[in-house]
């Protein structure tokens, strides 16, 4: 088949093996972009996700402006920052953390939420502060749920980040338009592959993170009901 003897060609190239266009280059940089559009986008979203599902407050108002967000044209955000701003990083960035802040912030909203009442109003009966049920009551109880937001995020950004590409930026996404630039299908097809690759690595991770790293009543919740 046609795409099994693209895929030979790509893997076999001397060009993915050293220099700025080999294979782990292009990783390493995709990494880059998504590792700051996902620290960037939990700095804005969870602190907020955890006071908004804390209080009840604007709970509406904010799923709704996460739904809304999850609706903008990532190309479209991209094209637009660089007409503003010029092409660099934060052309990419602003289109990546518009994509990832909602699920974490309707995740830690979730989460929070979630948290047992007799668990919050126990705490509040010995004497814990506001702030205090929140930290050691509230976030270890939505950690379920900020674990899978994080993970949605991040097999979003990962798929997207190829993107950057369209503004001369490097990533995965180098291979899929210069491929498609030259009607080299050997190069499209290999970046393809390897933007799906990494995106099932990002989804094991956070797997074997809920499984083995989260105590096993957090895991519990996980759980779907029988």
């Amino acid at each position: 088949m046609n795409w099994i003897s693209w895929l030979g060609d790509f893997f076999s190239s001397p060009d993915r093996r050293s220099g700025p266009d080999s294979i782990l280059n292009r990783v390493l940089e995709h990494l880059v972009f998504c590792g700051e559009a996902l620290l960037y986008a939990a700095v804005l979203a969870v602190p907020l996700g955890l006071l908004i599902g804390y209080t009840g407050r604007g709970v509406a108002v904010a799923t709704g402006a996460a739904g809304a967000t999850r609706a903008l044209p990532t190309l479209g955000l991209v094209t637009l920052t660089v007409l503003l701003a010029g092409v660099g990083d934060s052309a990419v960035l602003v289109a990546l953390v518009a994509l990832a802040a909602p699920p974490l912030l309707v995740a830690a909203v979730e989460g929070v939420r979630a948290t047992d009442p007799d668990a919050r109003d126990a705490a509040r009966g010995i004497g814990m502060t506001h702030r205090q049920v929140l930290w050691q009551v509230c976030v270890p109880s939505s950690l379920p749920s900020l674990l899978a937001g994080f993970r949605t995020a991040t097999v979003q950004v990962i798929a997207t980040a190829t993107v950057a590409a369209y503004v001369g930026l490097g990533g995965l996404g180098r291979y899929v338009i210069d491929g498609l630039a030259t009607r080299d299908y050997a190069v499209t097809a290999g970046g393809a592959l390897l933007v799906v690759l990494l995106a099932l690595a990002a989804q094991l991770f956070f797997a074997l993170l809920g499984r083995y790293a989260l105590p096993a009543g957090l895991r519990a919740q996980q759980r779907p009901p029988r």
